[in-house]
C-alpha cells in the first residue's frame, strides 16, 4: 500500500515520512504495552482508611499485631542469624508480615500505617535489624560501580537519542 501522493520528486522524502510514520506507530504500540505491563503490576486497590462505622479498637489492634509479629519471628527464628541481614533471604516473610498488619488493621477498623503498628514494626526492626549496616548493593551481587556506570549510559543514550530525533524531525519538516 503507497501512502505517498504520486509527484514528481523521486521519493526520497516520500519514504522519509513514512519510515517515521512507522516509527510513531511502532512507539505508540511500544508505549501500550508498557503502560498495560505497568499497568498490571497495581491493578488491586486497598483501601487502607478506617472503614465507616468501625471504631479503632487499640487494644485489639495490639493482639493482632502481636499474632503477625509471632509469626515473623518464627520465621526468623529458623533462619540462620548470619542471614538476617540480607533481605533475599526473609523477603517473602516480611511481605507477609507488612501485609498482615495492613490488613488487621483495616479489619479491626483503623487505619494503616497506625501509631500502635508503626511502634510494634519498630520494635521488630530494633529486634531483628539493629546490627544491620548499609551495604550498597548488597542483595543483587553487583557493585555498585558498575550499576552506576550502566545508569550513566543508559541515561546518554538515551540523551543522544531524543536529540537525534528532534534533529530528524527538524530536517524532515524543513524538507517539506
Amino acid at each position: 500500500m503507497n501512502f505517498c501522493p504520486q509527484t514528481e520528486e523521486k521519493g526520497t522524502h516520500c519514504r522519509t515520512r513514512n519510515f517515521f510514520q512507522m516509527d510513531i506507530n511502532t512507539t505508540k504500540l511500544l508505549l501500550f504495552f508498557v503502560a498495560g505491563i505497568l499497568a498490571k503490576e497495581n491493578t488491586e486497590v486497598k483501601v487502607t482508611c478506617s472503614p465507616r462505622g468501625l471504631e479503632c479498637n487499640k487494644t485489639a489492634l495490639h493482639l493482632e499485631m502481636e499474632e503477625c509479629g509471632g509469626r515473623f519471628k518464627n520465621d526468623m527464628a529458623e533462619l540462620d542469624p548470619q542471614n538476617w541481614c540480607n533481605l533475599t533471604h526473609f523477603i517473602s516473610e516480611y511481605h507477609y508480615f507488612t501485609s498482615c498488619t495492613e490488613n488487621n488493621a483495616v479489619k479491626i477498623g483503623c487505619f494503616w500505617p497506625h501509631p500502635v503498628v508503626e511502634h510494634y514494626i519498630i520494635l521488630i526492626h530494633k529486634q531483628f535489624f539493629s546490627n544491620c549496616s548499609y551495604i550498597p548493593m548488597a542483595w543483587t551481587g553487583i557493585r555498585e560501580d558498575t550499576s552506576t556506570l550502566t545508569i550513566h549510559i543508559l541515561i546518554i543514550v538515551t540523551v543522544f537519542l531524543t536529540l537525534a530525533m528532534v534533529t530528524s524531525v527538524v530536517w524532515c519538516s524543513r524538507q517539506r
